[in-house]
């Protein structure tokens, strides 16, 4: 009751209401059928169809795709923790170059260990005249380490960061600046050439995976299904989170945080789980982006980037999952094309797309979807 009487005051999304049932017999069908068929097709016609067929997709779209599906699961991230939570968050881009620059140290050392490199170590150490490692990349040159790594050193980092935060009561536009500060301090650290990770330059040169070519169209082509079928879990999980008891009461710390906790509920325990799990996802979605782009740089920590993850939500649909996964492959779809047949355009583009949605489209790309069906997500 308590629960209920902090929820129906607000406008909960078609998600939050029906329980923590996922998908019905039929929806799981539907959901199932387009997973085999995006991770399965977009492989199938690069590397089964012949390069003069009017269905080839050719090789540099595979990674551009699978660029795209990496951001997708950003975007899931975001909305589970601005759009259901309502955690503005300017700051996961720190998250996703954590995850990112971890996987690009286990790529590097598994090159350097198989002799594939001019010395016996990555690129950027004969750059910087380096003869040693640093001591933090003991141990990357093992997949179980680096995947560790991945999980572990973003959900601790954000724990810890989200604990200090939360226990003293910031939200708000304070935690949203607070977390844009951090972007930038880690951007300046991650450029210093002492701290071991490349400098400006970033960590490249990527050769294998797990004993597989990177350069390879069949390689490309199995990452970009893994990255779907890693975004469709992601999916699962979170809107199984958002229909479950959890679900209503974050939308309750997002609407009525005050009321929440008179009846009984002590926010800090569900702000840091929803943001750490967050954190984790958008570090996941930077170590599967790293080997299909093959460079990542500090230039995925400009507070910008951290900003455009936000948009990809509002652009969507805030608070529906779906809609944030769309913006963020609109957005990027857009950003593809007019950066390169109009560069100077797309920021002016981003800035009236958004301008735009906040005006007319307040539920986004996805309620003009929801419209048709009656309002039903």
């Amino acid at each position: 009751m308590a629960v209920s009487s902090v929820t129906s005051m607000a406008a909960l999304p078609q998600d939050a209401l029906s329980g923590p049932r996922v998908f019905s017999g039929r929806g799981w069908l539907v959901f199932a059928g387009v997973v085999i068929t995006v991770a399965g097709g977009v492989p199938l016609f690069n590397l089964a169809l012949p390069a003069d067929s009017a269905l080839h997709l050719p090789d540099y779209l595979v990674p551009l795709l699978g660029k795209f599906a990496c951001y997708a699961l950003v975007a899931l991230a975001m909305d589970l923790i601005w759009g259901y939570a309502g955690i503005l968050s300017l700051g996961h881009g720190v998250f996703f170059a954590l995850g990112g620059y971890f996987m690009g140290m286990h790529l590097n050392q598994v090159a350097a260990q198989a002799g594939l490199y001019r010395t016996a170590f990555p690129p950027f150490m004969e750059f910087l005249q380096r003869d040693s490692l640093p001591w933090f990349w003991t141990g990357f040159g093992h997949p179980v380490w680096a995947l560790a790594m991945v999980l572990v050193v973003p959900g601790v980092f954000a724990f810890g960061f989200g604990y200090l935060a939360f226990r003293s009561r910031i939200r708000g536009v304070y935690f949203s600046i607070i977390t844009q500060a951090l972007t930038y301090a880690m951007m300046l650290l991650f450029f210093l050439n002492e701290a071991g990770l490349g400098g400006n330059n970033g960590l490249t040169d990527f050769k294998i995976l797990l004993g597989f070519p990177l350069q390879e169209p069949a390689t490309r082509a199995a990452l970009f299904s893994v990255t779907v079928l890693c975004v469709a879990a992601a999916y699962v999980l979170c809107r199984y989170l958002v229909r479950a008891k959890i679900g209503r009461i974050l939308i309750g710390l997002r609407d009525a945080e005050s009321r929440l906790m008179f009846v009984g509920y002590n926010p800090l325990h569900y702000k840091l789980f929803i943001w750490t799990l967050s954190a984790v996802l958008c570090a996941i979605a930077g170590a599967l982006y790293v080997p299909q782009v093959g460079i990542i740089n500090p230039g995925e920590l400009q507070p910008a980037n951290s900003i455009e993850m936000a948009i990809w939500v509002a652009v969507g649909g805030r608070g529906t999952l779906l809609g944030a996964m769309l913006g963020a492959l609109a957005v990027n779809g857009a950003k593809s094309w007019l950066t390169a047949a109009y560069p100077d355009l797309w920021l002016f583009f981003l800035a009236a797309v958004f301008i735009a949605v906040t005006l007319w489209l307040p539920g986004g790309l996805l309620s003009l979807v929801t419209r048709r069906r009656g309002g039903k997500a």
